[in-house]
């Protein structure tokens, strides 16, 4: 028998796994060149020429107990301290090997954070869209979720409604900018305006309240968008980063949390979360792969491909009669279904085999995401088809 956490994960099975699972069937019967996967954010991009040569490298130069052996549970010093010095070079910041701990991904990161600060019945707040994850990383501690509403007109936090929600048992804040799955940046008016609530209501519940920032889309940024970086806003900041996209490297599963100096008790947060890392069954993030961003922190994906992407499908859809606000980060569009019920519109879509995840998987129906991070034939060869399904919605 399993247990009882997981009985409603079991029948609530991720949407987006189970397209992309239905993507294999459909290319196994119809041939990849005729579906149209948008489902998962698997990059398409490969990895920069400098992570390959790294790896290669190492393996042949490093000392391979080095390289493959155990060593602090918050990562390799050198390469953390690489990391810090290249924060501190684009951001300002001043951190040091010590505010950062290597994880096993953004996902173990937020893990380690959650398990660190939260206490069980206690309040962490997302804005929807989100990421549906988040609530199941939340309910590995006990603790509770509670959601923000979307403003659909531009997808920017809902403010007003987050200030009415905050408790005396809210504990943390989850936000993600460069934004899944509406590709949203928040700007520094938004996140100026967030710190300035969590300061007012830390002072009237005289408590701590963290601000975790998910960050695996920071590099992914288009037209010259700038994407604030938090810890410089509120204090009791933290950060999740993920090399998953920026490196096109998700299956490797290595990031790393930053814990300013400046946040409360922080000595006793990066400590504990150290603990967090190792007793959450990671032990350490992977060693090899950590000397190897240890070595390509200034390095880059090619941006260039996922901006085409991104504007050939946002301009294919609008001509096919779809409505969405233009990404400014990311590599993902949120666009609005032509029916109310947008499980229906991602049904018809595979007609055409076309895979689409609703947006009731993110905590906002009406609406289906599409990562847009394939091939560019992909891209362009799906647009008759989404013609075609356009035009059983009088389009």
């Amino acid at each position: 028998m399993i247990s009882e956490k997981m009985k409603p994960l079991v029948q609530n099975n991720s949407a987006i796994r189970e397209m992309f699972e239905e993507g294999g069937r459909l290319k196994a019967k119809y041939g990849a060149d005729k579906v149209f996967d948008f489902s998962l954010g698997n990059p398409n991009v490969p990895a920069p020429k400098q992570v390959k040569e790294a790896v290669i490298d190492l393996i042949t130069n490093e000392d391979p107990v080095v390289l493959h052996g155990y060593m602090s549970n918050a990562g390799f010093e050198d390469v953390r301290q690489s990391i810090a010095e290249s924060l501190n070079r684009r951001f300002g910041t001043s951190f040091q090997a010590k505010n950062l701990i290597m994880t096993v991904g953004a996902a173990s990161g937020l893990n380690v954070i959650l398990k660190t600060v939260v206490n069980p019945g206690e309040e962490v707040i997302v804005f929807a869209p989100y990421f549906l994850e988040y609530g199941s990383y939340v309910r590995n501690y006990d603790g509770k979720l509670v959601e923000i509403s979307p403003d659909t007109s531009t997808f920017q936090p809902n403010l007003e409604e987050f200030e009415k929600k905050i408790t005396a048992k809210t504990r943390a804040v989850i936000v993600n900018t460069p934004h899944n799955p509406t590709g949203v940046v928040y700007s520094e008016e938004t996140i100026k305006k967030m710190a300035a609530v969590l300061e007012a209501k830390q002072k009237e519940f005289q408590s701590v309240i963290y601000l975790i920032s998910d960050e695996p889309y920071r590099e992914l940024a288009y037209d010259g968008v700038e994407v604030p970086y938090l810890t410089k806003y509120y204090d009791n900041t933290v950060v999740g980063y993920s090399y998953s996209k920026s490196l096109s490297l998700p299956g490797e599963r290595i990031g790393y949390l930053v814990i300013p100096d400046e946040v409360d008790g922080s000595e006793e947060v990066i400590t504990a979360a150290s603990i967090a890392n190792r007793i959450n069954g990671s032990v350490n993030a992977p060693s090899l792969i950590q000397k190897v961003v240890g070595r390509c922190v200034d390095a880059k994906v090619n941006l260039d491909y996922y901006d085409r992407n991104r504007t050939t499908l946002y301009e294919g859809l609008k001509e096919c009669g779809l409505e969405c606000i233009k990404p400014q980060g990311a590599f993902y569009l949120f666009v609005k279904s032509p029916v109310e019920d947008e499980k229906a519109f991602c049904q018809a879509g595979k007609k055409y085999n076309i895979l689409m995840v609703p947006g009731s998987s993110f905590a906002c129906p009406g609406y289906v995401r599409l990562a847009y991070c394939v091939s560019y034939e992909t891209i362009v060869n799906s647009l008759p088809a989404f013609r075609e399904l356009m035009k059983e919605y009088g389009n």
